[in-house]
C-alpha cells in the first residue's frame, strides 16, 4: 500500500506533467470540457502551436490525452472517461487518421 507521501508525490508528478509538459502548452481546463470535439480542437491547437514538441502534432496531442486518461485511472468517472475516449476519435478525424474500433462501440 502506498504511503500518503507517495500518493501525494505521484499526484503532484502527473499534475506537473499535464500542466508543464515540454510537448504542449495546454489551454486551461481542456480536460474538463463537456464536448469531445472541443477537447480535440483545443489539443490540436496546442499541438500545432507548440515549438517544443518532439513528435508530430497528432502524436503529441493524442499522447497528452492518453496520458491524462491513464493517470486519472480508476478515479475517472465513467461518463468523463467516455467523453475523453470520444475526444480521441475527434482528434483522429481532425488529423485525418482512421478511427479505431473499441469493444464498447460494437
Amino acid at each position: 500500500m502506498k504511503t500518503p507521501e507517495k500518493i501525494d508525490s505521484n499526484k503532484k508528478w502527473s499534475q506537473r506533467v499535464t500542466e508543464t509538459s515540454d510537448a504542449l502548452d495546454l489551454e486551461t481546463g481542456v480536460f474538463t470540457l463537456e464536448d469531445p470535439k472541443e477537447i480535440a480542437l483545443s489539443l490540436k491547437r496546442s499541438a500545432e502551436q507548440s515549438h517544443r514538441r518532439k513528435s508530430a502534432p497528432f502524436r503529441s496531442a493524442m499522447s497528452m490525452l492518453t496520458f491524462y486518461i491513464n493517470r486519472a485511472g480508476e478515479n475517472l468517472p465513467e461518463e468523463r472517461k467516455k467523453i475523453l475516449e470520444e475526444a480521441k476519435d475527434e482528434l483522429r478525424d481532425l488529423f485525418g487518421h482512421p478511427r479505431q474500433s473499441r469493444p464498447d462501440q460494437e
